[in-house]
């Protein structure tokens, strides 16, 4: 009876360090009668509630159940418990090493969150570079202007959310003095976004935002403003003179991945819709397919999409295509463990990849290799670039690589200030 209690103690103090609270009252039942009968360690504890977690946000078999399965005489020895931890999670391995398949729906749009939108003082323009650059990856320099703090769209795999913990939505009250106080070099071209904390175009011209922004795209011509949305929110581009520096793209992604994983965002419908009438104000439009993810009916699902787009758009009319895939830090996987959202978006391998947890390099040279290889007539006309990956990946895709990340911001802002018709001066 002692050794119980003092276990007891002890699962008391190591469950909180774990996923253990956030798990189902079912599954805590579950887990905490096996750890009292094997006496699990604190990492041991820890890799059964994160299996856990994953097979109930993938909505897969669950723990109980591949534990019958391991066929192993549930006994109280450390023999036992070695072999059965050892089989769950070559199980869970199975399932993160298999095809992701994802059930058959139709796009459905979801409201949006319910955030408060507020203002607030900052201290300085939040001007500054992406804040995901690594130097282990071909990067282009993008400055990111975070304009709006925080997202209303619920994307299971978003950054965001390992930054903004809060339900609110924060506006910088004086964000465009901010920006008219700006001072950038006039012998140099900038590319910045402000797409990075949260989405360019959902929330309209509050606040005056896209006014702003309008005005500072106008007031300085070297500087190449991208405007990077899921929204179909395009009233104000149509109904105002858009600068030729202020460029819009659109993330897409197949029909299943938005209805699974991008919650609340446009359908894909809507989303190249909403870029053919801004393409039509003579906008200069562009497409991100990042992440692309690795799903049993990827490759036809995406291989319609790139057909699609070259059937709507003409070459002219469009500035860049990016191709990148899920790439998380440990503190995204962990953050998307706690959330528990019904996600497959974790069942893949997470390979070790240049610093972060990725698919593995093959898979990635798969799927680059056929986007790429599937805009053939638009090759030497659009610019195409891989986001946030290794340089060796450049060349088996496109054929060139870029010496530095430098070589690579330059080639991408002469390809955009040529499709924006802008003049170089430098």
């Amino acid at each position: 009876m002692p050794a119980a209690n003092n276990y007891t103690q002890k699962f008391s103090a190591i469950c909180e360090q774990t996923l253990f609270p956030l798990l189902s009252k079912e599954l805590k039942t579950f887990i905490s009668d096996k750890a009292h009968r094997y006496r699990f360690t604190l990492q041991e504890l820890r890799q059964i509630c994160e299996i856990s977690r994953d097979l109930d946000m993938w909505e897969e078999t669950s723990i109980q159940q591949l534990w019958i399965n391991t066929q192993i005489e549930d006994t109280t020895g450390k023999a036992a418990k070695k072999a059965i931890i050892n089989q769950l999670k070559t199980d869970w391995l199975t399932l993160k090493n298999s095809a992701t398949h994802y059930p058959k729906e139709e796009e459905t749009t979801l409201p949006l969150q319910k955030l408060k939108l507020e203002t607030r003082e900052k201290k300085q323009l939040g001007l500054g570079y992406c804040p995901v650059a690594s130097e282990r990856t071909r990067c282009c320099n993008l400055m990111t202007l975070d304009a709006i703090d925080n997202c209303g769209f619920d994307c299971s795999y978003c950054s965001i959310q390992a930054f903004y913990h809060e339900d609110k939505v924060y506006f910088d009250q004086s964000f465009a003095e901010k920006l008219q106080a700006l001072e950038l070099d006039p012998n140099q071209i900038y590319h910045i976004g402000t797409g990075q904390s949260s989405d360019s175009l959902l929330w309209g011209n509050k606040h005056g935002i896209l006014d702003a922004l309008t005005a500072f795209a106008r007031a300085n011509p070297n500087v190449i403003l991208e405007l990077k949305t899921k929204s179909k929110n395009i009233n104000y581009l149509l109904e105002h003179e858009i600068p030729s520096n202020i460029i819009c793209t659109w993330s897409l992604n197949t029909p299943t991945i938005i209805s699974n994983e991008e919650h609340r965002a446009a359908t894909l419908d809507d989303r190249i819709e909403a870029a053919r009438k801004v393409a039509d104000k003579g906008i200069v439009v562009g497409f991100h397919f990042h992440p692309m993810i690795h799903y049993d009916h990827w490759r036809e699902d995406y291989t319609h999409i790139f057909h699609r787009l070259q059937d709507s758009f003409k070459p002219a009319e469009v500035a860049l295509i990016s191709f990148g895939t899920l790439t998380y830090t440990k503190s995204v996987v962990k953050q998307i463990r706690q959330r528990g959202l019904k996600s497959k978006i974790l069942q893949l391998p997470l390979i070790n990849s240049d610093g972060k947890l990725s698919y593995s390099e093959e898979t990635k040279l798969e799927m680059f290799s056929h986007a790429y290889h599937s805009f053939t007539q638009w090759h030497g006309r659009v610019f195409f670039y891989l986001c946030m990956e290794n340089n060796r990946l450049w060349q088996p895709v496109f054929g060139y690589a870029y010496p530095s990340n430098e070589d690579f911001e330059s080639a991408m802002k002469r390809a955009y200030m040529a499709k924006t018709g802008a003049v170089i001066t430098k």
